[in-house]
């Protein structure tokens, strides 16, 4: 299977008559082409940042905004009411199957945004309704109203004001989708097809998608910002890191995701790769299911964090390129609970804690481990082996469980798991996008508070931090949020991994992003 992979990766290559091609090694499969459904660096990589725009952009390579879809905009004295001026002629995608018979405009916004707000939006129950991050930040209780002023003018009204407003309209989920082709679905009764095949705005157009194999990419030639320098972009999905690591080597691909750290010694002694690294905004974890038993018990979580031996995972499956995680958020996000002290490795004091819970002699589970390669955690099944063996030295019988990505994403939102491995890359360098997405209450129902829990005082404190302006009134909200959450432990934190990207010399001008995403629209590819 794999010599065929290769001998079509090098067809595609060769046979390239006209301008550059890229071959991604990607290390999943995309759960879809939209990013208002999904939460995943793999699909983002795959739709985001390759065929969507969004009002509010990231400068390259940073954490501060800039103008997106939107040229500038205007916020009211009281914070409440935020007018986007919207750039003219700005091109949607022609493919195969849409041609746009009009340019980039306010309903545009109106049916992106709404399609996650509004139940009778005519999409919004279309691949099951599910809107994590909007769920997540109260996006839906936030925006009392989106009003079209005129064909480039939009007006978002708030219910309140919110700090994070405009980095959040940055993240991926805010994506500006075509209304006149959801309109031509409607139409052809194919709805479903918005979020399987892309029309956006952005750098490349989508071409096709071979499941679990290729997805095909060609440089969109009137992009707003200027035409990409890469002709074509291939996503060569390869699951297994090795693999990767293989490919590059024998140049079938020219770009790697998510390298593994036992591999980045010999990609080192490599003249012909260059190999990028930087502190990474991320946190890998595992996450108790509270609402099942006996992992609605307190004693239970905290025993387990004592009986977990951080230090072995950060040598064996991190090779020492990450930190111990003491808490959810990573030292180079600010808020940062530096003086917070870690649960020590402690298997008598696990023992007694699984005593007082009366559960003495332990209990059977199951830990769902990653399926693929993640900056937070580069290796789920061996992570898996490691903490099956911590947890019998204090009675837990661990049985492993996996599935494909995809799946494993869908299942985990729905709350299946008991145990489960997962982590997170900072969206838009706010503490809210880790506390309030993945431990807020309104997560819970959103799909991405794994843990399921839901702390009353833990939650006002971060929905009160998003109303207050001053950095330093925020943080000491911030703080007190990490000491429930450290009191609670809902997860066990593992490791803030530092972030490696491994590439051909050929490849110019990449510059890594701090939110953990692949951006290729900017590079160049020498000869």
């Amino acid at each position: 299977m794999r010599f065929i992979l290769m001998v079509c990766l090098s067809f595609l290559i060769s046979t390239t008559t006209q301008g550059k091609t890229l071959v991604y090694c990607s290390e999943g499969s995309p759960s879809s082409f939209n990013p208002q459904i999904t939460t995943d660096g793999t699909s983002n990589n795959a739709a985001a940042h390759t065929v969507y725009n969004t009002l509010i952009g990231f400068k390259y390579g940073e954490t501060l905004i800039e103008p997106g879809l939107a040229e500038k905009w205007e916020i009211s004295k009281d914070g409440l009411t935020y007018k986007f001026y919207l750039r003219k002629n700005v091109k949607f995608h022609t493919t195969d199957f849409f041609k746009p018979t009009r340019d980039f405009n306010a309903d545009d916004v109106l049916f992106s945004i709404n399609r996650q707000r509004v139940k009778e939006h005519p999409y919004y129950l279309v691949s099951g309704g599910t809107y994590e991050y909007f769920k997540a930040m109260e996006m839906d209780k936030l925006i009392k109203e989106i009003k079209k002023i005129d064909d480039y003018t939009v007006q978002f009204v708030l219910t309140k004001p919110e700090s994070p407003f405009l980095a959040n309209l940055a993240m991926s989920f805010a994506s500006i989708l075509s209304s006149e082709y959801g309109e031509k679905l409607i139409k052809a009764n194919t709805k479903e097809k918005i979020d399987m095949f892309p029309i956006g705005t952005g750098p490349f157009v989508f071409k096709t998608y071979s499941k679990d194999s290729l997805i095909r990419f060609e440089a969109n030639p009137t992009y707003f910002e200027g035409r990409s320098k890469i002709d074509k972009l291939i996503f060569a999905i390869t699951p297994d890191a090795h693999v990767r690591f293989q490919k590059l080597k024998g140049n079938e691909c020219q770009f790697i995701a998510e390298p593994s750290p036992q591999d980045i010694v010999n990609l080192k002694q490599d003249k012909n790769l260059t190999i990028m690294q930087a502190p990474g905004l991320n946190v890998g974890y595992i996450a108790f299911n509270v609402k099942k038993k006996p992992f609605d018990n307190p004693l239970v979580r905290q025993a387990i964090n004592h009986a977990i031996n951080k230090k072995s995972y950060i040598n064996g499956i991190y090779l020492n390129q990450a930190i111990i995680a003491k808490g959810p958020i990573p030292p180079t996000m600010w808020s940062y609970h530096s003086t917070l002290k870690d649960y020590e490795y402690d298997i008598t004091k696990a023992k007694e804690l699984m005593k007082k819970a009366g559960l003495p002699n332990g209990f059977n589970t199951e830990l769902w481990t990653l399926p693929v390669s993640r900056p937070y955690n580069p290796n789920g099944k061996k992570m898996g082996e490691l903490i099956q063996a911590d947890l019998s030295q204090i009675g837990i019988k661990v049985k492993l469980i996996s599935y494909d990505w995809p799946t494993y994403l869908s299942k985990s939102r729905t709350g299946d798991h008991e145990i489960i491995q997962m982590g997170w890359t900072g969206d838009n360098g706010d503490p809210d996008n880790f506390l309030g997405v993945l431990l807020g209450c309104s997560g819970v129902e959103g799909g991405s508070n794994l843990a399921r829990w839901c702390n009353p005082t833990f939650d006002k404190l971060i929905l009160d931090a998003k109303k207050l302006t001053a950095r330093s009134d925020r943080e000491k909200k911030y703080k007190l949020a990490q000491e429930i959450f450290h009191n609670e432990a809902p997860w066990v934190p593992i490791a803030h991994a530092t972030t490696f990207r491994v590439f051909s010399n050929k490849i110019k001008n990449y510059k890594i992003d701090p939110f953990g995403g692949d951006m290729f629209n900017s590079i160049d590819l020498g000869e």
